[in-house]
């Protein structure tokens, strides 16, 4: 974890002190539940529960006691006994450091979920605002970055809002597929322990329990869990990269928002760099990176090995506090986005109206032309204004030149062929998309 790339709500969630508190409470919820199975004295339980709610647990002495017996669930137990006493002999009864590590790093990817979740609300409150804002801004649609048809900006921004709805969608059943419990023991075969204080864990910690853990919980939970996160990363690049080409000087119908006082070079003063959102797509790289050790995992030998452990205590906190960093600093850069009506007006002008020559060719067929005949009449018409664009001459226009071809003429009178250059058409279909994307 990198702190110049992690907000401290998510970054807490997988620190030592929370950790060992979520391995606390998994222990003490047992305890209640043995308690209540006559496996254990009631005052026990409570015992347990009282001295090591109010233990405050030192992380550095965990460490030092790990470091002596190599393993880190007896540390913790360990200095966990020193505040409960007696009692602690009935802490971890039938069970087995799995059941710890696993249900813990459950609760923690659940919460860690909750904040990813937040932040993807919070990246279409503001794809939504903004999309509403300019949802009848002309703009020029690209196919292979080249002009196409026209478009609107609300209608780009609609469709990373459709996008994120999706996102949402998948982190949700993320969370519902990894909020899983075992409290299984050794092997899972619940020899030492009744599967009602893996129900009882399971409903206090807002987790579901596992229908087989064979000690550990299956990692195919684990790898769907972040391939949809791999997912989600690549969206927030697809919106990030639609944003870097649209503040190139060439086209410069939208750029980040440059604070007073910022500077975008150390040699060039003049520079309004695109840093935030090329920063994004870094951070969607690494995201991603996290999926194939997930998906790695899958396989252990047996009921278990720890093949996994080293990868998760990587991949856990990187992946969902690169991708909590990532959702904001986009939602951050959507709220702020400066929009330039009057330079995309200007770009959908460039072509001289060649936007509209699918328009000219089906007016031509439903005139009569067969489909050949009509494109080679369009193109031949449209080529000398493209070549005069590319040449920086001046010459007539599309809409000259189709006005001046009598096999163009011979099926469309000149104010037919005027009426197939109006924006309007483009635009008539836009209500109906915000209509789906936005539920009006």
């Amino acid at each position: 974890m990198i702190p110049r790339y992690a907000r401290a709500q998510m970054t807490e969630i997988w620190s030592p002190e929370t950790k060992f508190r979520i391995w606390f409470e998994i222990e003490a919820y047992a305890c209640e539940a043995l308690a209540e199975l006559g496996v254990i004295p009631k005052g026990a339980a409570q015992t347990i529960w009282e001295k090591g709610s109010a233990a405050t647990f030192d992380v550095a002495k965990i460490d030092a006691i790990e470091r002596e017996v190599k393993h880190d669930v007896i540390a913790f137990l360990t200095h966990l006994a020193e505040f409960i006493g007696p009692d602690s002999r009935f802490v971890h009864q039938g069970m087995t450091s799995s059941d710890v590590l696993d249900t813990c790093l459950a609760v923690q990817l659940a919460r860690a979920s909750d904040l990813l979740i937040a932040g993807a609300d919070r990246l279409l409150a503001a794809l939504e605002a903004q999309a509403k804002t300019h949802k009848l801004t002309p703009t020029i649609g690209r196919s292979h970055g080249i002009h196409a048809e026209p478009t609107t900006f609300g209608v780009k921004l609609a469709g990373h809002h459709a996008a994120f709805q999706r996102a949402r969608t998948r982190l949700i059943a993320a969370r519902a597929e990894i909020a899983t419990c075992a409290i299984s023991g050794a092997v899972g075969t619940f020899a030492q322990i009744d599967p009602a204080v893996e129900e009882h864990v399971a409903k206090r910690l807002g987790l579901q329990p596992e229908p087989v853990s064979t000690q550990v919980i299956p990692r195919d939970r684990h790898a769907a869990f972040f391939a949809a996160l791999g997912v989600v990363a690549s969206q927030i690049e697809n919106l990030a990269t639609e944003i870097r080409h649209l503040q190139r000087t060439e086209v410069l119908e939208a750029e980040e928002y440059f604070s007073e006082g910022q500077k975008g070079s150390s040699a060039m003063p003049h520079k309004r760099n695109p840093v935030l959102t090329e920063n994004l797509t870094g951070l969607a790289r690494m995201v991603r990176g996290y999926v194939t050790p997930a998906l790695e995992n899958v396989a252990l030998w047996h009921e278990r090995d720890i093949s996994h452990s080293s990868v998760e205590r990587y991949i856990g906190p990187d992946a969902t506090i690169t991708l909590d960093f990532a959702l904001h600093r986009m939602a951050d850069v959507v709220e702020k986005l400066v929009v330039y009506p009057e330079r995309m007006q200007r770009n959908l002008d460039l072509l001289g109206g060649l936007v509209h020559s699918q328009r000219v060719l089906l007016a031509l067929t439903q005139a009569g032309v067969q489909r050949e005949d009509a494109y080679r009449l369009v193109q031949r018409n449209a080529m000398p204004v493209w070549r005069a664009m590319h040449n920086g001459v001046s010459a007539p226009t599309f809409l000259e030149n189709l006005k001046a071809d009598a096999d163009v003429t011979t099926a469309l009178k000149p104010d037919q062929i005027e009426a197939l250059f109006d924006l309007g058409h483009h635009l008539k279909q836009v209500n109906a998309i915000f209509a789906r994307v936005f539920s009006e």
